[in-house]
């Protein structure tokens, strides 16, 4: 049974994850932004915002497939895990959504002007990695 302050502490975690999902995500819209003229709106910033937090808030912290005999198989003499499918999908989606997050930061501050196929990836690797992380979130929530 957990103490009130440990679960405090853990939404608090869980906010501060939360509002950095969003930061990031409005560093993306910003640099897609100044790309497109088309999303120089401010629902494409919030879309990006939300869709940012509500990733790193599901997708970072999720709970881990609990340990017992029937995760492992036998194969050449040895057990072998099974692989953790949600676990998977949030380290990459989160190294997706990171990078992404970097990268934009970087050309911000340096005042690049990259050619649109380097931010139509920069994009992709966001709403990927993003995407990732909150169907991570969602799975291993649903096998408790």
């Amino acid at each position: 049974m957990q103490t009130r302050v440990r679960k405090v502490a853990h939404v608090l975690e869980r906010l501060g994850l939360a509002m950095a999902g969003a930061a990031s995500g409005l560093f993306v819209a910003a640099l897609v932004g100044t790309s497109h003229s088309a999303l120089t709106n401010q629902a494409f910033l919030l879309l990006m915002m939300i869709g940012g937090a509500i990733g790193f808030y599901l997708g970072i912290d999720t709970p881990p497939l609990p340990y017992n005999a029937s995760n492992k198989q036998l194969i050449d003499g040895a057990w072998v895990a099974k692989i953790d499918a949600p676990e998977l999908l949030s380290a990459v989606g989160t190294f997706l959504a990171a990078f992404s997050a970097f990268a934009c930061v970087g050309v911000i501050v340096l005042r690049q002007n990259p050619h649109v196929g380097w931010i139509g990836m920069i994009m992709a690797g966001w709403t990927v990695g993003v995407t990732m992380q909150i169907v991570a979130g969602a799975i291993a929530r649903l096998r408790r």
